[in-house]
């Protein structure tokens, strides 16, 4: 499979590719492949368009949570419990 070489790559964003590869699990490989991916199979005024992609912050889509659900969930069964029970039925 052919393979493409990136040289004289600035710090920062590099590490911005680092992060951003880490915050949706992948390596970083996998990270500028999907990049790649995405560009090529987006419209050319899409992919031309300067900014980052919309990403939402975690503050965010708790605040979403709650506006969704203003009320908690009924507490269920503990998972540790669950556990105890099966073990201890054997």
């Amino acid at each position: 499979m052919p393979s493409l070489s990136i040289k004289d790559v600035p710090e920062p964003l590099l590490e911005a590719l680092r992060r951003r590869a880490a915050r949706n699990h992948r390596s970083l490989q996998g990270e500028l492949m999907a990049l790649i991916a995405q560009a090529v199979d987006a419209p050319v005024t899409q992919a031309a368009a300067p900014g980052p992609a919309m990403q939402k912050t975690i503050e965010q889509v708790a605040a979403e949570h709650r506006m969704r659900w203003p009320e908690p969930f009924k507490a269920g069964p503990r998972a540790v419990d669950i556990i105890r029970a099966e073990r201890d039925a054997r």
